[in-house]
C-alpha cells in the first residue's frame, strides 16, 4: 500500500510542476507541442528512475563529502545514455528538445529525488519514487504541451482540433513564451482545486 502511495504521488499530490514547481525551464521550454512535452518527460522519468535505482544500491559506498557530486555523475550517465539514444533513434525529437536534453543533469528534480529519497531508501521504493515522480513530470509536460498546442495551432500530436471559427488557426500567444506562463498558471488553479476536493 506505501508503495501505491509512493508512485501514485507524482501525479496530483505531489507533483513536480503543478504542485512543487520544479523544473520550471525545461518545462516552460519544452511544451510548444504535446510531443515535444511527452518526448522531454519520458527522458527525465528515464534518468529519474535510473539514477534512483543506481544511487539506492551505491549509497553506502560513497563517502558523505562527496555525496553531491557523486549523484551527479551518476545523473550525467544516464542523461548522455538518453542524449545519444535519442539522437540516434528520434532525431527530429532530438532537434527540437535541443539543450534541454543535457541540462536533464541538472534538473532539481532528479537531485532532489537522489538526495531526499533514493539515498536514504532500498532499491525497489526508489525504483517505485523515480517512476511515479518521472511519469508525473512527463505527464504534467504532456498536458501542458496539449494545452499550449490546442490553443496555439488547434492540433495536438498532429491530428486537428476544430475549436477555432473557420479562418482562425489559432492563439499565436500559447505558442510563444507568455503563454507557457499563462497556460501553466491555469493548470496549476486546477490542480490546486482538485487537490483541495479530495482532501
Amino acid at each position: 500500500m506505501n508503495q501505491v502511495k509512493n508512485f501514485t504521488k507524482g501525479f496530483l499530490k505531489e507533483n513536480p510542476v503543478f504542485i512543487l514547481l520544479l523544473g520550471m525551464c525545461p518545462t516552460l521550454g519544452t511544451t510548444t507541442s504535446a510531443i515535444n512535452g511527452l518526448g522531454m518527460g519520458l527522458a527525465t522519468a528515464f534518468v529519474l528512475t535510473m539514477s534512483n535505482i543506481v544511487i539506492s544500491m551505491v549509497k553506502n559506498f560513497i563517502p558523505n563529502k562527496v555525496r553531491i557530486p557523486s549523484f551527479i555523475v551518476i545523473i550525467a550517465s544516464f542523461v548522455t545514455v538518453v542524449d545519444l539514444s535519442m539522437a540516434a533513434y528520434l532525431p527530429a525529437l532530438h532537434e527540437q528538445l535541443g539543450l534541454f536534453i543535457p541540462l536533464i543533469v541538472v534538473n532539481c528534480i532528479v537531485l532532489g529525488r537522489a538526495e531526499s529519497f533514493a539515498s536514504k531508501n532500498g532499491v525497489f521504493s526508489s525504483l517505485v519514487d523515480g517512476l511515479g515522480m518521472g511519469l508525473g513530470f512527463a505527464f504534467a509536460l504532456t498536458i501542458l504541451g496539449s494545452v499550449r498546442e490546442i490553443l496555439g495551432s488547434g492540433k495536438v500530436f498532429g491530428f486537428d482540433m476544430h475549436i477555432f471559427p473557420k479562418g482562425v488557426d489559432g492563439i499565436l500567444v500559447f505558442v510563444l513564451a507568455p503563454g507557457a506562463f499563462l497556460a501553466l498558471g491555469y493548470l496549476i488553479s486546477i490542480v490546486n482545486k482538485i487537490n483541495k476536493k479530495s482532501i
